[in-house]
């Protein structure tokens, strides 16, 4: 008995300070995991879920009840154990130096999140969350939106979007959704609506020719934006991928409007209702993309490309790309808007606070 007590006592100590070095991680471990760690902290501390299941538009702690509620009956001490063995997992991981991170993490504009360069007229956005599958959080929308206005305004000829690492974009952070300030998720859906709307906005009035490398998978907003951008090349490991109705959700980015134009009704709503995914040549046979390349060739041809139009004259193709853009551009604000007055109403609906719950459910269990 007393070597039991002895155990157990070590086991609820190494629980204990576990909890404590939670506080010193740097890194995110992304949602899942922290649902993970959370449920098995209130396992290890107080057992099976005994708490009341929070309302639907509560993304945040229904999230974590569900993880919770889902360990069932595992004791106390089973969930102390793998909550133990979780925190010292991510600890393994934690970098032993930061500098080179940090030196990473920013360029010389400031940015977090995308990284700015500039080859004589060529402008380059990176989004460099590759870590994060370049999934797109708040911060990474402004960012977006202050390189492109940089970027219509400075001495550059043609801007270049791609992304960091094996994908292109995963679409939005999940965190996103789970972020609620104190006002309620109101005020969550009002804040959404009105960021969604500037970035769409900024691609609709850019007024220089921008170009989209699809370096790998490109999920929801990241595929849908390219209805408004000029050139689209993709590598032969691209896929395309807009799920919104599997999340209760609806079409940004004026793809309502532009799928039906550049691919036909029947194969739009194939992509936007039903939720096809396109691989590189599907996505070009659907006009979509431009040009693909092999993955082997793709930064080489990509290259070549932009290296030939941002030697064109500025001032002309600036002239020529608002020319093309100037007939529809009033059209394009206002399918935005009415995109994003229905995608706000659609976050704080039910069915889509279910639909969200389901995904994350899901994703948690991979």
């Amino acid at each position: 008995m007393q070597r039991s007590a002895r155990y157990l006592s070590g086991i609820s100590d190494q629980f204990n300070q576990a909890k404590e070095n939670v506080a010193t991680l740097t890194q995110d471990p992304g949602n899942e995991v922290k649902l993970k760690m959370y449920a098995l902290f209130k396992q290890g501390s107080v057992g099976s879920c005994n708490a009341p299941k929070p309302g639907a538009l509560d993304f945040v702690g229904k999230a974590k009840w569900n993880a919770w509620n889902e360990l069932g009956n595992i004791t106390q001490e089973d969930a102390q154990k793998q909550y133990i063995a979780l925190v010292e997992s991510l600890l393994a991981q934690e970098p032993s130096s930061n500098k080179a991170e940090d030196e990473n993490s920013s360029d010389s504009s400031g940015f977090e999140h995308i990284l700015v360069t500039q080859d004589s007229g060529l402008k380059t956005i990176t989004l460099n969350r590759p870590s994060k599958y370049n999934a797109l959080n708040h911060k990474m929308y402004r960012e977006i939106i202050s390189a492109l206005q940089q970027a219509g305004q400075d001495d550059s000829v043609v801007t270049l979007l791609t992304g960091a690492g094996e994908y292109f974009c995963s679409g939005n952070d999940l965190n996103n959704f789970l972020n609620i300030p104190p006002e309620g998720p109101e005020k969550l859906a009002a804040d959404g609506k009105e960021l969604l709307r500037e970035f769409v906005s900024t691609f609709i009035d850019f007024p220089k020719p921008i170009a989209a490398a699809i370096n790998g998978p490109a999920v929801g907003i990241s595929v849908t934006i390219l209805g408004l951008v000029d050139m689209v090349y993709a590598s032969d490991n691209a896929t395309f991928h807009t799920p919104f109705m599997t999340l209760g959700q609806s079409p940004e980015a004026c793809s309502s409007y532009l799928f039906p134009k550049i691919m036909g009704q029947a194969k739009a709503h194939e992509v936007l209702l039903a939720g096809r995914k396109l691989n590189a040549v599907e996505a070009c046979n659907y006009g979509l993309v431009t040009e693909v390349f092999p993955q082997a060739e793709f930064e080489k041809e990509v290259n070549n490309r932009m290296t030939y139009l941002a030697g064109l004259p500025p001032k002309s193709l600036a002239l020529s790309k608002q020319l093309c853009r100037s007939a529809e551009k009033e059209k394009l604000h206002d399918v935005n808007n009415k995109e994003c007055e229905l995608l706000a109403q659609r976050w704080l609906s039910e069915e889509c606070a279910q639909a969200v719950m389901a995904f994350m459910a899901r994703k948690a269990k991979m």
